[in-house]
Parts: structure tokens; C-alpha cells; sequence
């Protein structure tokens, strides 16, 4: 088969970083900074907003949501899955990485910080729930950026979206037991029909969706380009979706980050770590089992970035729209960027190490 008619190669040959994928640290920042201001200045209007919920479920976040996540989920092909056994290996430290190793690290990086090295400077009241803002972190893996990170490390195409799609099929039925699983092992109360009826909101609702109109787009044109430009007129929605969701969230957390100013950076501390122990762990394993450099990186960004949009869906879901699970989840967006552009640089440094 020609590259040409690969699935999923041109839609990601036309991902480049932009200036919203580059900028997203700041842009994150600026959307925190304006919430904090807005919920000091309007606190009436954002209680207002917290009223529209249903099941648990604030409305207004979850057109966020899905603003942010169904554009994404047009881009996931499932039909590449065929190709799962062109190199097993790289797809064997994916699926390890991320539903073996990484929720459990975060849970025990989460413990470690926020139960005994932090004690002193948090409010021990909330150190559940920060540590149940990394789990629903931990258990998410990357659906969208890595699409980027690929590009920019010269990836294998196809095969970063045979990862997405087995990921994203997995996630289905395995976020939400590991994150009970994981709660339950902390002692965090797990409300199962809440965690159930966010899964099917912010995972299986928008993937389906996504792939009935992947489906519709591929007849009326068939080829990749529809889906690509289907997706770019969305990406405008997506991005409002999400720094909207960082006001909303940081307009209800201003009162707590002005007294402790210090909480975002205790929060970004297990992150880090996190961020950088799992990128060794994938890394140094398809160095060691010798795995294509085109397949090594992006098999590496996969279980190191975050599924951050399902994860802000569900803590808000689960424990509230100014709940400390809330708050670390927008903080990994904050992190995520700059950790995964220094990763690209890294690995792109380190290619000759491995088989071309």
C-alpha cells in the first residue's frame, strides 16, 4: 500500500503546531487570569452558571466539553485498526504504558505529595480531592495532541492513529473501572453513576458522533481532505471550549488560589514528575526492544500526554465545578505543553539512537 492511500496520512500530514498549540501555555494562563478576575468581580453570574446542572452534570460545561472533544473524535479512524500488527511492539508499550503503569504512578505520586510532602502547606481537607484530580489525569491518555507530537517528531502516521484508535476503544470500558479502582484504594467515595454517565457523555457520545460524521464525510468525497478541513472549521469551537472552561473553572477557584498563590505550583510538582518518570519508561522500552525511531516517539507522547478534556469533563462531574479534582485538572493543561515540546526537542536529539 502507497502512502497515498494509507488511512489517516494526509489528515495528519496537514497537523502542524499553530500558534494556539504553541501558545497554549499562555493562552491557558491569560483564560486562568481573567477567571480569577471575573469570579472576584461577578461572583453572582458564575453562581448562576453552577445552576445549570442536571445529574451532576453542569450543562454549560458539558457544551464546553463537547465542544472541545468532538472535533477531535472525527479525526480517529477506526478502519487503521487493521494495521495493528505492523509493529506490535510500539503498540505493546502504548497499551502497557497507559492502562498498566501510568493511572497507578499518578495515584502513588498523588498519595506521596498531597498526604505527607505537602501536608504542611495544603488543607488536608482537600488533599483528596487534589489527588483524585490526578487520577481522572492519569487514566486519560492523549487522544488529540499526540496527533501534533507525531508530526513534529517525523512519526509514523498511520500508526499513530492505529495507537488513538485502540486507546480510545480501551477507554471506553477501562477508564472508568481504574478510576474507581483507584479512588477506592485512596479512600475517595466513587459516586459509580456519575463516573458511569460521564464516561458515556465525554467519551462514547462524542465518538460516536465523530465517527458517524467521519463516515458521512468519507462517502460524499471519499478522502482524507474532508475530514481535515470538517475539522479545521470546528478547531475555532474547540479552543473557545476550552479556555472558556479555564475561566468558568478558575472563576469559582480565585477565592482558594488568592489565599494559598502557591497551590497551582505544589499541583504542577507530581505532574512534572510524572510527565517525565512515564516518557523514560515508554522511551528507554522502545530503545531497549529496539523499536523504529518513526514508531519510539510517538508511542512515547501517547502515554505521556493526557486525555485533559475528559479528565476537567469528569471532575467537574464527579466532585464539582470548584472542586480541587477541578482545579488539577486545568493545571495539567498548563503543564502539559511546555513538558511535551521539550520531550519533541529531546527525542528529536536522540533519533540517531534508534533504528531508522
Amino acid at each position: 500500500m502507497s502512502n497515498q492511500n494509507k488511512p489517516g496520512l494526509n489528515h495528519t500530514k496537514s497537523l502542524g503546531i499553530g500558534i494556539f498549540e504553541k501558545w497554549l501555555s499562555l493562552w491557558v494562563a491569560l483564560s486562568i487570569g481573567f477567571g480569577i478576575v471575573f469570579g472576584q468581580v461577578l461572583p453572582d453570574v458564575f453562581q448562576t452558571l453552577a445552576g445549570f446542572e442536571y445529574a451532576h452534570v453542569n450543562l454549560v460545561v458539558a457544551i464546553l466539553i463537547w465542544a472541545m472533544v468532538y472535533p477531535m473524535m472525527v479525526s480517529v479512524d477506526f478502519s487503521s485498526i487493521r494495521n495493528v500488527a505492523d509493529q506490535p511492539k510500539g503498540l505493546l508499550i502504548t497499551l502497557i504504558v497507559n492502562w498498566l503503569i501510568k493511572p497507578f504512578t499518578m495515584a502513588a505520586l498523588g498519595v506521596l505529595f498531597f498526604k505527607y510532602l505537602f501536608i504542611g502547606l495544603i488543607n488536608p481537607a482537600e488533599a483528596d480531592s487534589y489527588i483524585a484530580g490526578l487520577i481522572l489525569l492519569g487514566a486519560a491518555p492523549c487522544t488529540a495532541m499526540v496527533f501534533v507530537w507525531s508530526q513534529l517528531t517525523r512519526g509514523d502516521a498511520n500508526y499513530t492513529l492505529v495507537q488513538v484508535s485502540v486507546n480510545d476503544l480501551i477507554m471506553i470500558f477501562a477508564y472508568a473501572p481504574i478510576v474507581a479502582l483507584l479512588l477506592g484504594v485512596t479512600d475517595i467515595p466513587v459516586p459509580w453513576d456519575t463516573l458511569v454517565l460521564s464516561v458515556v457523555l465525554y467519551v462514547v457520545v462524542p465518538l460516536v458522533a465523530g465517527a458517524l460524521t467521519r463516515l458521512a464525510l468519507m462517502r460524499g468525497r471519499r478522502s482524507d481532505e474532508a475530514v481535515s478541513e470538517f475539522t479545521a472549521k470546528l478547531k475555532p469551537f474547540s479552543i473557545i471550549g476550552l479556555l472558556a472552561t479555564v475561566v468558568l473553572l478558575f472563576g469559582f477557584q480565585g477565592s482558594v488560589i488568592l489565599a494559598q498563590p502557591m497551590l497551582i505550583a505544589l499541583i504542577a510538582v507530581p505532574l512534572l514528575i510524572q510527565s517525565y518518570g512515564i516518557f523514560a519508561i515508554a522511551y528507554g522500552a522502545a530503545w531497549v526492544m529496539k523499536v523504529p525511531f518513526k514508531i519510539a516517539a510517538p508511542c512515547a507522547m501517547i502515554g505521556t500526554s493526557n486525555f485533559f478534556e475528559l479528565a476537567v469533563a469528569v471532575a467537574i462531574g464527579l466532585f464539582g465545578l470548584n472542586s480541587g479534582a477541578a482545579l488539577v485538572t486545568v493545571v495539567g493543561v498548563l503543564v502539559e505543553v511546555p513538558v511535551m515540546l521539550s520531550l519533541v526537542t529531546f527525542a528529536n536529539r536522540t533519533k540517531t539512537h534508534f533504528p531508522e
